[in-house]
């Protein structure tokens, strides 16, 4: 296997970035086109009793004059950074920028393959029980606590760890941004969709819990056949890497590897705790690029790379992941596009109008259909709960849905498309470190995505037939 397969670090691939720009700049365009094409309209807003902005569904709807100039279309990538959401944003950029510093420290000193000489060495005989455990991680990782940018930075360390097992990119991708997308959609207790729908829609927080945690064994059961299947019809042989006997007789890189294993697996723990301090929620981004840093820092010292080195090796890190801070602000501006022209609400105004017509079984239908359509321009789930579930569930009431289906239709709709929008940050950057053309990713996985849209509908329908 080439050097370029082993490598771990966080280097966009030029490839990846020209088709996800090129992407991203055709539906730039389509959405300021939609903004000729859309009348300008707003839903009257009212803060609750949270202390939250939501649609106030009394008020209703109005038309209104709001087209959109196009220095601001032009210039939207940078203006984006003064929008709403503005400060999630930066913090994102922020996040990513420590984590390519760090990540290219570690795998500039060595511990990245000698940490994936070791799991290659113990578990390579026993791959697919392996392969099994990481998307079942992941997946987890999803519905129980929410985690979906959090984890980008172990992307590709799931990749390489994927080619050393015979496998490929697309593989690793599969088992770990994939697999995060699916437990993150499955909502068993995610705070930033259920938590946040159930709080808006009246409901007790993760009430309902049993639907949800019969969708997560189904859909793990799909994504695992999926992958298996794949990862089957692709493999080769293990790479035996590096002398492990050797790297074990280092005293300096075996406690490196032990540090980087303890600071990891304590950002993790954070991450977990954030489930029951709900209080951390709002934090896990950051102290899992505290945790990073500290790694990517203080094991490769105790590896060997200090001084200058170090530093320039951090420098190039950052900079490495630059061209991903684009790719992030051109998908963003699309969002920034629809709002400024004021065409998003028309675009629920009408969707809204449409599901009222409909019998009963298709509305919970729809009602996923909206949420899937809306998750194309609004990526965070919060915001989306905010502005879809003050309507759909008064919809829903009217035909006898219950707002706990409304809730697992929203969350449905709102996390597996993260993995396969081409407006979802996360996916890109992953992409691009990962060396896959979006195109390549989107040609793989639409099977998986729809197999996954039947299943999802008929938990819906399911859940509907039975009262939940």
């Amino acid at each position: 296997m080439d050097s370029k397969e082993q490598n771990t670090g966080l280097n966009i691939s030029v490839r990846s970035f020209i088709t996800a720009l090129v992407v991203i700049f055709v539906l730039m365009m389509a959405a300021y086109a939609l903004t000729f094409l859309i009348p300008s309209g707003e839903f009257a807003r009212t803060v609750n009793e949270a202390g939250q902005t939501v649609i106030d569904t009394q008020a209703g709807f109005r038309y209104v004059d709001a087209k959109l100039p196009f220095w601001k279309w032009l210039l939207s990538p940078f203006l984006v950074l003064t929008g709403q959401g503005s400060a999630t944003l930066i913090a994102v950029i922020i996040f990513l920028l420590v984590i390519g510093g760090a990540f290219n420290c570690l795998d500039r000193s060595g511990i990245m393959s000698s940490l994936l000489d070791r799991i290659t060495k113990r578990y390579g005989g026993s791959r697919y029980k392996l392969l099994t455990v990481v998307i079942l991680f992941f997946m987890a990782m999803g519905a129980l606590v929410g985690s979906f940018e959090e984890i980008v930075p172990l992307v590709p360390i799931v990749v390489a760890l994927a080619i050393r097992l015979g496998w490929d990119r697309v593989t690793g991708m599969a088992m770990s941004l994939l697999a995060v997308g699916c437990g993150f959609a499955s909502g068993v207790m995610n705070p930033f969709t259920v938590g946040v729908a159930q709080s808006l829609a009246g409901l007790p927080m993760f009430s309902g819990i049993w639907l949800r945690a019969l969708s997560f064994v189904f859909i793990f059961a799909l994504l695992l056949f999926f992958v298996r299947r794949y990862a089957k019809k692709i493999e080769g042989p293990v790479e035996a890497g590096a002398d492990l006997a050797a790297a074990q007789a280092d005293p300096a890189m075996d406690k490196a590897v032990k540090a980087f294993i303890l600071i990891l697996g304590l950002g993790i723990l954070i991450i977990l705790l954030s489930t029951v301090i709900p209080a951390l929620q709002d934090y896990t981004m950051i102290a899992v690029a505290l945790m990073f840093l500290l790694a990517g820092l203080i094991a490769p010292v105790m590896a060997g790379l200090k001084g200058k080195d170090l530093g320039k090796t951090f420098v190039k890190g950052v900079t490495s992941i630059l061209p991903a801070v684009l790719m992030i602000l051109m998908a963003s501006s699309i969002r920034y596009t629809l709002e400024e022209a004021k065409i998003l609400d028309t675009i629920l105004h009408g969707a809204v109008g449409v599901a009222g017509s409909l019998p009963k079984w298709a509305v919970i239908l729809f009602i996923y259909l909206i949420v899937l359509v809306m998750n194309f321009f609004i990526g965070s789930g919060s915001a989306k709960a905010f502005m879809l579930i003050p309507l759909i569930v008064p919809l829903a009431q009217i035909f006898g849905i219950s707002p706990q289906l409304c809730v697992v239709a929203f969350a449905f709709g709102d996390g597996f498309s993260n993995v396969f929008y081409p407006t979802n940050a996360a996916l890109l950057i992953s992409l691009g470190l990962a060396d896959v053309s979006y195109t390549k990713w989107a040609k793989w996985s639409v099977k998986f995505q729809l197999a996954n849209l039947v299943l999802t509908c008929a938990l819906l329908l399911f859940g509907l037939a039975v009262g939940y």
